[in-house]
């Protein structure tokens, strides 16, 4: 089945699921004419989207409340703005990174029209997303230990996978940007970012422009690292000006100001 039939049929779930409210893998393995295990997948990736929730032996639609506290839109038309200016610098048959992260998956659906690429990722949610592209990628996984707090791969095996390879870019957040020393996260685990961006040309973090000027104790990545940082337009000129100062290439994508 291609992926753009895989793409129809899970809109046509998404939809099922909002009329009917409820479906069981059983109906829908006989409407799609396929396996349990294709459905299972459909679910749990669809789940992971926030469009349904899973129950034992099928789906529901999300409560109302759920979808009424939902309301992500000003941080969305962020991430898109910021996702939107960072595909645009990927080239067909590029090697690049892809870290974990909800800003970095922004990047991902845009990526459709690229060819040839070749991807590395530490997330799963991440190899998911690529692997539903019209034109999948070669998708590399760097395996390691599994660490529930970023969600991600980490740890020295991740790390010996990433030094095999080189790559002409790496795709990576931040949870703040320290404007003397660079990248900060809450995670202490810092190791394999420093050897993405090591195996790595360019180097872009894509980070939103109220995440600047925020000071975590964990320092990521020094700004010698970093070649290139997109945020929004919403960013202070102080702070532009103190981040060029820093040799780095500034983008500042434009989005819809509330």
């Amino acid at each position: 089945m291609t992926k753009r039939n895989t793409q129809q049929r899970r809109h046509a779930i998404v939809a099922l699921v909002q009329e009917r409210g409820e479906v069981s893998v059983e109906d829908l393995t006989q409407r799609f004419a396929t396996s349990e295990v294709t459905i299972r997948k459909d679910l749990a990736l669809l789940e992971t989207g926030g469009l349904l929730l899973r129950r034992y032996g099928g789906a529901v639609s999300l409560p109302t409340e759920m979808v009424a506290e939902s309301d992500p839109v000003k941080v969305s038309e962020r991430k898109q703005a910021i996702a939107r200016a960072a595909a645009e610098r990927i080239r067909d048959h590029n090697r690049v990174i892809i870290d974990s992260g909800t800003t970095t998956s922004a990047m991902i659906p845009l990526l459709g029209n690229k060819r040839g690429l070749i991807v590395m990722t530490n997330s799963l949610n991440v190899a998911g997303s690529l692997r539903e592209l019209e034109n999948e990628p070669t998708l590399l996984m760097t395996g390691g230990t599994w660490d529930p707090h970023s969600e991600s791969f980490q740890g020295q095996i991740a790390e010996q996978v990433l030094r095999s390879y080189d790559f002409d870019q790496l795709f990576i957040g931040a949870d703040g940007i320290d404007l003397a020393r660079g990248t900060t996260t809450f995670n202490e685990l810092v190791g394999l970012s420093r050897v993405m961006a090591e195996v790595s040309r360019e180097v872009v973090v894509m980070v939103e422009s109220d995440k600047i000027g925020r000071r975590i104790p964990n320092l990521e990545l020094p700004w010698a690292r970093i070649q290139t940082l997109i945020t929004d337009d919403a960013l202070a000129p102080d702070a532009r000006e103190t981040i060029l100062a820093k040799g780095v290439s500034l983008i500042c994508a434009p989005f819809r100001h509330a």
